[in-house]
């Protein structure tokens, strides 16, 4: 795993004295980051926050199993977004005693499942994917090997016996891959999760899930490394205030990934996604 650190620098005023900028940093916060749509949203969104409070960010571009680890050895401050109570339960039940896993949520309305286009009118149910094995090739188009949701397909593929293959790539590629085989009106099933752009953009569904396999509604939480709370109490609460609903997750990576298309950097969009929902943001700040 190759692990990507992006040092973001409070921003000084013109005019700004270096005392007065070194007043205003109030210390590092190493924050995990997962190249999933939605935790590139807020991960930049909690930079352009922090960066305005006085402080600095380092993000690591790790999967969740290494995010664990590296909060376990108080490498990483925070992983912001960690999907109970099935998706990651893996890793809180083999990080509960070293880790901090939040009980506060910051979205509750999260869904995963198996996905695929619309026009399969023969495929509603995960139970129908053995009868078009053949034409799905036996094969599961993953996302990234390790993430939480990924180790449940391979529980969903046993539990209901499928005679599937699970390949392993990234999010990127893997919705690569789905909207290649729309637009050729050939036959994909993928993992996917709301909040998520893509079933705004592509006429999908959900596949049923008669043994509840993949749980009912997930929700979001954060996790720290133990003794963050002390050394940096205000984000604590900030973190902890954090709440956000389908709207306004959705408004967030549109206006992210719309600064990314037009070659700006994804904090621009989080900027400006901050400017038109300030009082939801002062709340979180407790301002």
């Amino acid at each position: 795993m190759t692990t990507i650190s992006i040092l973001v620098l409070s921003a000084c005023s013109e005019g700004t004295t270096n005392e007065d900028a070194a007043e205003e940093n109030k210390g590092t916060i190493e924050m995990g980051q997962i190249s999933w749509e939605e935790n590139i949203a807020v991960t930049h969104m909690w930079k352009v926050l922090l960066e305005k409070e006085g402080y600095e960010v380092n993000f690591h571009l790790l999967d969740i199993a290494t995010q664990m680890s590296s909060l376990e050895n108080d490498e990483l401050d925070i992983s912001p977004e960690i999907w109970l109570p099935v998706q990651d339960a893996e890793y809180k039940s083999q990080y509960e005693d070293t880790v901090n896993f939040s009980e506060e949520t910051w979205y509750d309305n999260a869904k995963v499942g198996l996905v695929v286009p619309s026009y399969m009118e023969d495929v509603n149910s995960i139970e129908d994917l053995n009868d078009h094995k053949e034409d799905l090739d036996q094969k599961i188009t993953g996302f990234d090997a390790g993430a939480g949701t990924m180790l449940v397909v391979e529980d969903v593929i046993d539990e209901y016996g499928l005679d599937y293959e699970l390949t392993a790539s990234s999010e990127p590629a893997m919705l690569t891959e789905l909207e290649k085989s729309i637009d050729n009106e050939e036959d994909i099933v993928v993992p996917l999760w709301n909040p998520h752009r893509v079933f705004s953009e592509l006429d999908l569904k959900y596949l049923d899930d008669p043994q509840n396999a993949f749980g009912e509604a997930e929700k979001i939480h954060h996790a720290t490394r133990q003794g963050f709370d002390e050394d940096y109490p205000e984000i604590d609460q900030w973190m902890k205030n954090w709440k956000m609903d389908d709207d306004q997750i959705n408004e967030l990576m549109s206006y992210v990934s719309e600064a990314e298309e037009e070659d700006e950097e994804p904090t621009e969009g989080a900027e400006n996604w901050i400017d038109e929902n300030q009082e939801l943001v002062d709340e979180w700040l407790e301002k």
